[in-house]
This record gives C-alpha cells, structure tokens and sequence, in this order.
C-alpha cells in the first residue's frame, strides 16, 4: 500500500508500507493493504506508519483527514507535534 502523510508546509512520509495506525475522532483504527474505501476525520494523537520488515515510524499529529482510493492512503493533518 502507498501512504503519503502531508502538512500544510511539506511531505512528512512517502513510500510503500505494510499498515498504518490512526487516531480517529473516536478512537485508533488500522488501515491495511487492499483496505476499502474510507474517508475519515482523525483526532489529536500518533500515526504509527507499519513498513515491511523494519521498525515503525511515529508521527504526532494535531488532527487532520484520511483518504484510502485503490490501494493509496493519504493523511492530510494540520500540523505535528
């Protein structure tokens, strides 16, 4: 699955991953691959980024979306923390 995780300001993270944890309004949830259409708003909390066979990355973020279209998933958050 692609991930691209964006700030107003710059590009955070691009490539391609296992999974990614997210804060949701009402609680963390999991985008895997192949996962179906989502569009969801995201609280204050931490993206963990789930790559192939290598130690996750975390990101704190104060909020934003999540869009997940064939297989690519794009954060869009306010800003980070």
């Amino acid at each position: 699955m692609l991930l691209e995780i964006l700030t107003p300001e710059k590009k955070l993270f691009s490539g391609d991953v296992q999974g990614v944890q997210l804060p949701g309004i009402d609680g963390l949830f999991e985008v895997l691959d192949k996962h179906a259409p989502l569009v969801s708003a995201l609280g204050v909390g931490q993206v963990k980024v789930l790559k192939k066979g290598m130690p996750s990355e975390m990101y704190a973020i104060q909020g934003g979306f999540v869009e997940v279209i064939n297989n690519k998933t794009t954060v869009l958050v306010e800003g980070v923390l």
